[in-house]
């Protein structure tokens, strides 16, 4: 692997045989980075965020299967 800064990026460089799956989920992991590290949101509120999607998607999961 080799890593080249020039003027206005970085580059990776890899064979050609890595993954490209974990590439991807590579490259979405530092697009999180970038985007998250403009939030204003406290963790608290992510927590409380997940947690009301889980309620909602246990809720719609119980309903579709009759539990």
């Amino acid at each position: 692997m080799i890593i080249e800064r020039t003027d206005k990026e970085i580059i990776f460089r890899l064979p050609k045989n890595v993954n490209l799956d974990f590439l991807q989920d590579l490259a979405d992991f530092f697009e999180f980075r970038e985007i998250s590290k403009k939030s204003k949101a406290k963790q608290e509120d992510v927590d409380s965020l997940v947690k009301e999607i889980k309620r909602g998607r246990w809720s719609r999961t119980k309903k579709q299967n009759n539990l």
